[in-house]
């Protein structure tokens, strides 16, 4: 099965639209593997709702958490800590399961381990989702170098919401890597809006 790492240069980019695009575009299965903010709403809720395919199958959380915080947090405020070796890729008949991290790729799911660790884990290829804001060309460069000296695939890079070409220049420049696509803000995100950006995914 393959695996894409949906991540992020930090949180609130844009990764779950981007996973539903992915979903919809390979017809793929789609896991996150830990949610946290479930009081107000989950990703898998959000990819449900956005996807048009029949074939998708949205698997369940190892770790629902409820508190809008970085997981580990979120996590101990529950009196929980994340294991993770309780977090087992879901069994699927799929070709291709999409997995949305949370946050960026250091984000610690404990003390100890980190969101790239468990991309580490499974072996997975990575899609970075990147937005543009006063910050964002050094987030985006240092979440690209910490994945190439782990030894990480990148597949590519999408840049979300309002374009910014010197940005995205030196941003794809730096790494080397290619644009797989531009998503601009839309006024309403819904079916019809995936289903327009599936084609810029379906060669991935």
């Amino acid at each position: 099965m393959r695996k894409i790492f949906v991540t992020g240069i930090g949180t609130d980019v844009g990764k779950t639209i981007v996973s539903s695009i992915l979903v919809e575009a390979l017809k793929a299965d789609y896991w996150k593997p830990v949610q946290s903010g479930t009081f107000y709403s989950t990703d898998s809720g959000t990819v449900r709702k956005l996807i048009s395919n029949d074939i998708s199958v949205i698997h369940p959380e190892a770790y629902s958490l409820k508190e809008h915080k970085s997981p580990h947090e979120a996590a101990a405020n529950e009196n929980i800590r994340i294991d993770p070796d309780k977090i087992v890729l879901p069994a699927s008949s799929n070709k291709t399961l999409v997995i949305e991290g949370a946050g960026g790729v250091m984000v610690p799911l404990n003390e100890i381990y980190f969101i790239i660790d468990l991309i580490k884990k499974f072996e997975a290829e990575v899609v970075i989702v990147i937005q543009n804001y006063l910050g964002s060309i050094n987030h985006s460069l240092l979440t690209i170098d910490v994945l190439k000296q782990h030894g990480i695939k990148v597949i590519g890079l999408v840049f979300n919401g309002s374009p910014h070409e010197p940005s995205q220049n030196i941003i794809m420049n730096y790494s080397g890597l290619p644009c797989i696509a531009r998503i601009v803000k839309e006024d309403r995100m819904d079916k019809n809006v995936i289903l327009k950006y599936k084609k810029d995914f379906e060669n991935i």
